[in-house]
């Protein structure tokens, strides 16, 4: 489940931020929020893929202003 969530981030991130899917995957694993994923104690994995990259999002974008 995780692996799909994974995946969809990258391509949201590829076509959101104009980057390549390698560029999208490096973001993504380096990211807060897939730490986050990654813990079960959150239960983010169970959230929708569109959630999940709400909070991506926000991230590199507050990440790039900051």
């Amino acid at each position: 489940m995780k692996e799909a969530l994974a995946a969809d981030l990258a391509e949201f991130l590829a076509k959101d931020f104009d980057m390549t899917i390698t560029e999208a995957l490096d973001a993504m694993y380096g990211s807060e929020t897939y730490s986050k994923l990654c813990d079960p104690n959150t239960g983010l994995y169970f959230q929708s893929s569109q959630y999940v990259y709400s909070f991506l999002k926000n991230e590199l974008l507050t990440a790039k202003l900051g």
